[in-house]
């Protein structure tokens, strides 16, 4: 006689379940960093957000200003 697979809720719910258990085991494999590396990090990059925003809005500003210019030329 023919073996009968477990019902699609069964199935499903092995299977929600081996997902959450291997992604534990997969987080346990990971290295965490330091808090102070962290902070490190998230500093480096709103320096470095600040920088490029005032770069491009005195960019801006300069490219507005030339093109006000050209404009008032062309009148």
């Amino acid at each position: 006689m023919a073996e009968t697979k477990p019902n699609v809720f069964v199935r499903f719910g092995k299977g929600i379940a081996r997902f959450f258990r291997d992604g534990k085991a997969e987080v346990k494999k990971v290295v965490w960093p330091k808090p102070s590396t962290v902070f490190k990090n998230a500093g480096i990059v709103l320096l470095i957000i600040v920088v490029l925003g005032a770069f491009i809005f005195g960019l801006d500003t300069l490219l507005m200003y030339l093109l006000g210019l050209i404009m008032n030329i062309a009148h």
